[in-house]
C-alpha cells in the first residue's frame, strides 16, 4: 500500500485550534518535523485540513 510522506513547513503559531490538534494528531511538534502514515481517506483528511502548513509526498505503492 502506498504511504505519504508529511513534512511540516509552516509554523503552527496562529493557526486555528483544530489545525494545531490536527497537526499533533499526525506526529508534528515543529516546523521540519517528517512522518510516514498510510495512505488512507482518514489521513488524507486530516492533510487536506492542514494543507497550508504541510508538504505532501507519496512513496511507495503499486
Amino acid at each position: 500500500m502506498a504511504q505519504l510522506k508529511v513534512q511540516q513547513t509552516k509554523s503552527k503559531i496562529g493557526a486555528k485550534a483544530n489545525q494545531r490538534e490536527t497537526l499533533r494528531t499526525l506526529g508534528l511538534k515543529r516546523i521540519g518535523d517528517v512522518v510516514i502514515k498510510e495512505d488512507r481517506p482518514e489521513i488524507r483528511g486530516m492533510v487536506h485540513t492542514v494543507r497550508h502548513m504541510v508538504t505532501v509526498e507519496v512513496v511507495g505503492g503499486e
